[in-house]
C-alpha cells in the first residue's frame, strides 16, 4: 500500500484552507547556510589557479515544475527570487510549501528553489523524514525512480507526488579546472575532512562536475550538526583511493 493511502482528503482540503489563512508563504526558512573556511588541497597547499571551497549545509528544500507552481500558488503564478544562492542562476524563492507525509504528519514553511525543473523533487534530511514517518532513499538529485511521494499543499492547491522524496546524497559542485586540479571527473568520489572541535571524515562524496560551477560542498542539516560545521576552523577536500570500499552516508 501506498505511503499516500492513508493521507484523508478532506484532512488534505482542511490543510489547504488553513495554509491560505495563515499565509504560510510568508514565513519560511533559508535553504542553505554556506560557510567558507581555510582549506588546503590534495598536496596541502593552494595553487594560484584554485577555487576557494565553500560548504554548504543544505536544509529541507522543494523543486517545482512550472505545472505544479501553478497548483499551488495559483494560475499564472512563476516563482519568485528572494536570495541568490552561491551557484550562478540559482535561487531560493519567496514561495514555500507544506509537505505532508503519511498519518497526516507535516512539516510547513518548506522553502522552494528555483529555477524550477522538469520533475518535482523534495530533499530532507533523515529526521525530517523521521517526523514525516518516510524512509527516506539516499539519492542523487534526480533519480526519484522508485522513491516516497508525498503531499504538498501551497496556499492556491494541493500537489499528490507519487516519487520525488529524498534525502540528497552528499556531493562537491566543481567545474572541470577544478576537477583538473583535484584529479578527479564527474560522477567519481571524494571525502571532506573538517577540522575542529569535532573533526570528523565525510566520506563518498559525489563529484558534479561540469563547465560553469564553481567549488562547493553540499551536506544536510543532519551532516552539518553532527560534524559542528559552524565551528570548524579548517575543510579539506581530499581525493578518495582507488578501490576504497566506501558506502554513501
Amino acid at each position: 500500500m501506498s505511503q499516500l493511502a492513508s493521507i484523508d482528503r478532506n484532512r488534505v482540503e482542511e490543510i489547504v484552507r488553513s495554509v491560505v489563512r495563515q499565509h504560510v508563504a510568508a514565513a519560511g526558512s533559508s535553504a542553505f547556510t554556506s560557510f567558507s573556511l581555510p582549506s588546503s588541497s590534495v598536496n596541502g597547499s593552494h595553487g594560484a589557479n584554485q577555487s576557494e571551497l565553500v560548504v554548504s549545509i543544505s536544509a529541507r528544500h522543494v523543486h517545482l515544475t512550472p505545472e505544479h507552481v501553478e497548483q499551488l500558488f495559483g494560475p499564472g503564478a512563476t516563482l519568485t527570487p528572494e536570495k541568490p544562492l552561491y551557484q550562478d542562476g540559482f535561487y531560493a524563492a519567496q514561495q514555500t510549501v507544506m509537505v505532508v507525509g503519511p498519518r497526516r504528519r507535516m512539516l510547513p514553511n518548506v522553502r522552494v528553489l528555483g529555477p524550477t525543473r522538469d520533475h518535482s523533487q523534495v530533499e530532507l534530511a533523515f529526521t525530517d523524514g523521521i517526523s514525516l514517518g518516510i524512509d527516506l532513499p539516499v539519492r542523487a538529485s534526480g533519480k526519484i525512480e522508485g522513491t516516497p511521494g508525498c503531499v504538498l499543499v501551497g496556499p492556491a492547491g494541493v500537489v499528490e507526488l507519487k516519487q520525488g522524496v529524498i534525502r540528497a546524497e552528499r556531493h562537491v559542485h566543481m567545474n572541470q579546472a577544478d576537477a583538473a586540479h583535484y584529479g578527479v571527473k564527474n560522477g567519481d568520489r571524494m571525502n571532506l575532512r573538517i577540522i575542529g572541535a569535532c573533526t570528523t571524515t565525510l566520506e563518498d562524496l559525489l563529484v558534479r562536475a561540469d563547465e560553469t560551477s564553481k567549488l562547493e560542498v553540499h551536506i544536510d542539516t543532519d551532516e552539518g550538526n553532527a560534524v559542528d560545521l559552524d565551528h570548524a576552523i579548517k575543510v579539506e577536500l581530499l581525493k578518495q583511493d582507488a578501490g576504497c570500499g566506501c558506502k554513501t552516508h
